[in-house]
C-alpha cells in the first residue's frame, strides 16, 4: 500500500517498555541476533549493483540514451548509437561541476535534435531544467540550463510541435510527491492544509535563453496533478488530478483537459467509479486512452485499456474479461495500439485495434521479466517509424538490470553495467496451482546450496498492495525475500486473489474479503509446494511488508500453520487504521463503504479481533515515520500478542518511512528476520 499518511503520530509511542527495541544505531544486534555472514554477504553483492534508472530510444530509432551511476559522479545520462559496439556510448556533458550529482527525466524532442533532462550539478538537491542540441555528427553539445526553480521537478514531456516543455513541480517542496518517503513531524494545529503540497503541470520555453524562475503553472492550485499528457496538435493537455492533499486524493482522481494557454481553466471528462493511470491521446485528437481498475498503489497501475472521446462522453472498455492486467499502452495509430500486461506472473507486450478490440496476437511478446523504461510501470520507449524500434530496461531472478533495445523480438543489450554480478541465491520456477475456482501462480526460489536429499524450511513471502504483483527481477536491497534463499530456505512468493495478472475480476476477488481468500490461497500455495518439493511442513514461516506485513498479522490468528512470522509495516486494526492515516479514500473501493458507516467489514479482515486464537512467535518491525502503515498499528499486534503471551518483539527504526532508506537499516532488519525464524524454525526439528 502507498500514500498512507499518520495523524497519529508514532512519536508519542516511544515508551521504553519491556520487548519494545528503538534502533538508535540500526546495525547493532543483540547476542541473540547475532549477524549471519551470508546476509552481509547477499547485500554487499547487491550494493555493486549499477542500477540504469530510465532509457529512451531517439525518434528515428537511431539512438538510446539512458540514466545509470557513473562512480562518483553521480547518476548521469549516456548515449549510444544502436548499432555501435559495447564502450562507444558517451555521457551527456555535465553542467556545473558534474561531481557526485543526478541526472534524470531524459526525453527527447519530436524531432530528435535536443535532449531534456534534469539535473542537479549546478545547485545539489535542486533539480533544474536543461537541454543538449546534437551536432551534425551526433554528439550532445554543452547543455543549456532554462530553470532556476525552487522545489521538485518531474515528468518532462516534450509538446508535438517541439515548442514547449511540460513537466510537473511542487513549488518550495520538502519531499517528493510520495508517502514512502518519511513523513513530515505533525506538530501543532492539524490540518488538510498542513500536509498539502499541490503539484501542478508547468510549461517552460525550450528555446529560453535565460533560466526561468517563475514558469507558468497551467493547471489550478486547487488541483494536485499526478500525471498528464500532451494531445497531437500541441494545443491541450490531458491530466489526472484531485483536489489537495495529493497523497490523499489520487483514488478519487478525475480525468481533465486543459487548453495549454495558461488562462483556461481544466474541464472533467471523466470522474471514475475506481481508479485511473496513463492517459493517452490517440494520434487524431479524438480520443484518450487510460488505464482502469481497481488499484491499492499509485504507479502500480493495472486494470483494462479503455477510452474516451477527448470531449467527453462514456468511455468503452477495449479489454473486457481479459484474463490479464494491462499496466500501459501506446498509441502507433488510430488502429494499432501496443500495450503492456501482466500475465502468469511474467511481462507481457500485444497489440489491439482500438477500433474493433480485435488483438494482433502474431505480435505478442512475453518477458520472463521485469521490464520498463523507468517512467510509468511496465513502460517501452519506441521510437516513431513504420516498424518503431524499442528501448527498455530488463532484469530477471539472474540477470542484473541492463538497457536493452532494437525490435521487441529482438533486442540486443546496450549496457554490460552488471556483468560481474552473478545470484547469491537459488533458482527460481513459477508454479501454479488451483484454488475455489482460481488459477494461482507464484515464483518458488530454491536454496542457494539445494540438495534434493535435504528438507528445508519454507518462507511463505506475501507481496504488498494488495493490488501487485510479483514479476521476476534482480533482487533490491531492501527487505527482499530472495535474503531467505540465500541462507538456504526455500521462498514461495504467490500471486493470490487481489494480484494483478489474471484480469480485473482476479484483482476484485478480495474486495471486502482482506485476509480470507487470499490467505486460503496462499495456504493452498503451502500445501502444493510442500508435496511437490523436499520441504518440511514443520518449517514453514511467514513474512511481508505493508499489505504483507498486514497479512502476516492476519494469518497467525486465522491458522497455527505457521511456525514463526515477521510483519513490516503491518496493519492490525483496519477500524483504528483508518482514523490514523488521512487517505482514507483508498480505503473505500476495497471495503465498499467508510469505517463510520460499515464498520462491521473493516472488523471483519482486523487481526486485533481474532488476537486470542494467535500463538505463532512473531517479530514486528516498522519505521517512526511511517505514513503508509503508521507505527501504531505495530505497537497494537505488539500489545496484544504480549498480552496473550505469545512470543514477541517490536522493532522501531528512528527517522525511516515506509520503505527504508538507509542501508544499515535494511541489513537489520534482514539480519533479525533470518534469525526469529532460525530460532523458532531450528533446522534440528526437521525430522
Amino acid at each position: 500500500m502507498k500514500s498512507f499518511w499518520s495523524f497519529c503520530a508514532a512519536r508519542r509511542f516511544r515508551l521504553f517498555v519491556a520487548g519494545v527495541t528503538f534502533l538508535s544505531l540500526a546495525g547493532t544486534l543483540t547476542a541473540q541476533t547475532a549477524a549471519d555472514p551470508r546476509i552481509a554477504a547477499f547485500l554487499h553483492g547487491l550494493s555493486g549493483m549499477r542500477n540504469p534508472r530510465q532509457a529512451a530510444i531517439s525518434p528515428n530509432g537511431k539512438a538510446v540514451a539512458w540514466v545509470a551511476p557513473d562512480g562518483d559522479a553521480g547518476q548521469r545520462i549516456f548515449l549510444r548509437a544502436l548499432e555501435g559496439a559495447p564502450g562507444s556510448e558517451q555521457i551527456l556533458p555535465a553542467p556545473g561541476a558534474g561531481v557526485g550529482c543526478t541526472e534524470s527525466d531524459v526525453v527527447w524532442s519530436p524531432n530528435g535534435h535536443r535532449i531534456a533532462f534534469t539535473s542537479d550539478c549546478v545547485t545539489r538537491g535542486q533539480q533544474q531544467i536543461f537541454i543538449s542540441t546534437l551536432g551534425a555528427d551526433g554528439k550532445p553539445q554543452a547543455p543549456r540550463q532554462i530553470t532556476a526553480v525552487k522545489g521538485f521537478v518531474h515528468r518532462l514531456a516534450w509538446s508535438p510541435d517541439g515548442k514547449q516543455l511540460g513537466f510537473l513541480f511542487i513549488a518550495n517542496a520538502t519531499r517528493p510527491p510520495d508517502a514512502v518517503f518519511a513523513i513530515k513531524p505533525l506538530v501543532g494545529v492539524i490540518s488538510a492544509n498542513t500536509i498539502a503540497e499541490v503539484q501542478r503541470l508547468a510549461l517552460v520555453d525550450p528555446s529560453a535563453t535565460a533560466p526561468v524562475s517563475d514558469p507558468p503553472q497551467i493547471s489550478p492550485a486547487t488541483l494536485h496533478v499526478y500525471e498528464f499528457a500532451w494531445s497531437p496538435d500541441s494545443h491541450s493537455v490531458a491530466y489526472i488530478a484531485a483536489p489537495p492533499p495529493g497523497d490523499d486524493n489520487w483514488w478519487v482522481a478525475q480525468l481533465y483537459t486543459q487548453q495549454a494557454a495558461a488562462a483556461t481553466a481544466p474541464r472533467s471528462i471523466l470522474k471514475p467509479t475506481m481508479q485511473i493511470a496513463v492517459p493517452r491521446w490517440s494520434p487524431d485528437g479524438k480520443q484518450i486512452a487510460f488505464i482502469g481498475g481497481l488499484m491499492s498503489d499509485r504507479t502500480q497501475n493495472g486494470g483494462d485499456i479503455y477510452v474516451i472521446p477527448s470531449a467527453g462522453g462514456t468511455p468503452h472498455d477495449l479489454t473486457p474479461g481479459r484474463k490479464a492486467t494491462p499496466a500501459w499502452m501506446h498509441w502507433f495509430s488510430t488502429t494499432r495500439m501496443g500495450f503492456t500486461e501482466v500475465k502468469d506472473g511474467m511481462s507481457r507486450y500485444s497489440e489491439l485495434n482500438p477500433k474493433t478490440g480485435a488483438e494482433d496476437k502474431a505480435a505478442r511478446v512475453t518477458f520472463p521479466a521485469t521490464i520498463g523504461a523507468g517512467f510509468d510501470q511496465l513502460d517501452i520507449s519506441f521510437s516513431r517509424q513504420r516498424s518503431p524500434q524499442a528501448a527498455l530496461i530488463k532484469s530477471t531472478f539472474d540477470q542484473a538490470p541492463e538497457v536493452w533495445a532494437g525490435s521487441l523480438r529482438h533486442l540486443s543489450q546496450i549496457t554490460h553495467l552488471n556483468g560481474s554480478l552473478t545470484p547469491t541465491w537459488g533458482k527460481s520456477e513459477s508454479v501454479t496451482w488451483t484454488n475455489q475456482g482460481y488459477r494461482i501462480q507464484g515464483w518458488l526460489v530454491y536454496p542457494r546450496n539445494y540438495d534434493p536429499h535435504k528438507k528445508y524450511a519454507l518462507i511463505l513471502y506475501v507481496h504488498g498492495g494488495p493490488s501487485n504483483r510479483v514479476l521476476p527481477r534482480w533482487p533490491y536491497p531492501g527487505y527482499n525475500p530472495l535474503a531467505f534463499s540465500a541462507v538456504d530456505d526455500f521462498v514461495l512468493m504467490p500471486n493470490p486473489r487481489g494480484s494483478f495478472g489474471e484480469g480485473e475480476t482476479f484483482t476484485e476477488a478480495n474486495r471486502k474479503d482482506f485476509g480470507y481468500g487470499d490467505l486460503r490461497d496462499l495456504l493452498a500455495g503451502v500445501d502444493t509446494v510442500t508435496k511437490r518439493f523436499p520441504i518440511d511442513a514443520n518449517r514453514v514461516g511467514i513474512t511481508g511488508w505493508s499489505y504483507g506485513g498486514f497479512m502476516t498479522m492476519f494469518a497467525i490468528t486465522q491458522t497455527h500453520r505457521f511456525r514463526a512470522a515477521v510483519a513490516g509495516a503491518g496493519i492490525s486494526d483496519w477500524k483504528s487504521y483508518y482514523g490514523e492515516n488521512s487517505i482514507d479514500t483508498w480505503m473505500i473501493p476495497f471495503f465498499g463503504a467508510s469505517v463510520y458507516d460499515d464498520p462491521a467489514v473493516y472488523a471483519k479482515s482486523s487481526a486485533i479481533n481474532f488476537i486470542k486464537n494467535a500463538k505463532t512467535p512473531t517479530l514486528i518491525v516498522v519505521g517512526d515515520r511511517d505514513g503508509e502503515c503508521p507505527a501504531p498499528q505495530s505497537f497494537e499486534m505488539w500489545h496484544a500478542l504480549r498480552a496473550m503471551h505469545v512470543p514477541v518483539k517490536l522493532v522501531v527504526y528512528p527517522n525511516e518511512g515506509h520503505g527504508f532508506t538507509r542501508r544499515a537499516d535494511s541489513q537489520n532488519v534482514l539480519e533479525r528476520a533470518v534469525a526469529w525464524f532460525n530460532q523458532y524454525m531450528p533446522e534440528t526439528s526437521a525430522h
